[in-house]
């Protein structure tokens, strides 16, 4: 099986591009800047889509998320990224919306994190070599599993920023 190295553009410490492309496993070595697009799936009661990482992923194998995403391929905005993600990793064809970005200097490496959210439906076919187990949580289940259960820096970083209560996102 012939892997394909995944690219991605460097972005200073203002989300600028640099014009320099660069691959993730490099960036993230290196500690270089890059962009990162992530979705926080609802359903239409508001639950929150978690999901456990495969055993078989390089990165927080095993680990819990509170969102579904990866890098920003060269060329991509953070919205096609993102959507791009949610086609490979659960099967499903939305267009996420653009809440926020930050620069989130914890896990891996210091990267740019691009938040969305999106409706998604009841029928999700996660990739298996991505997803290992699936389920939805109210918010207020989530931030117990959040002290209890193994999540990813980024699923942190992520729902301490995000707006609770469905309601201030109309």
């Amino acid at each position: 099986m012939c892997v394909v190295e995944e690219l991605v553009e460097r972005v200073d410490d203002r989300d600028r591009e640099l014009g320099v492309v660069v691959s993730r496993r490099q960036a993230v070595r290196e500690g270089w800047l890059h962009r990162v697009a992530v979705t926080v799936c609802r359903d239409e009661r508001g639950r929150i889509l978690v999901h456990r990482r495969s055993e078989q992923l390089s990165r927080y194998p095993g680990r819990y998320e509170v969102v579904v995403g990866g890098a920003v391929a060269v060329g991509e905005s953070y919205e096609q990224a993102a959507a791009r993600e949610l086609a490979e990793e659960l099967g499903i064809h939305v267009l996420p919306r653009l809440l926020f970005t930050f620069l989130n200097r914890g896990g891996l490496s210091p990267h740019w994190l691009g938040v969305h959210e999106a409706l998604v439906p009841d029928s999700v076919v996660p990739d298996p070599e991505e997803v290992a187990w699936h389920g939805r949580l109210t918010e207020p289940e989530l931030r117990s599993a959040l002290l209890e259960w193994r999540f990813t820096p980024d699923s942190h970083e992520v729902f301490s920023r995000y707006p609770a209560s469905p309601a201030t996102r109309s």
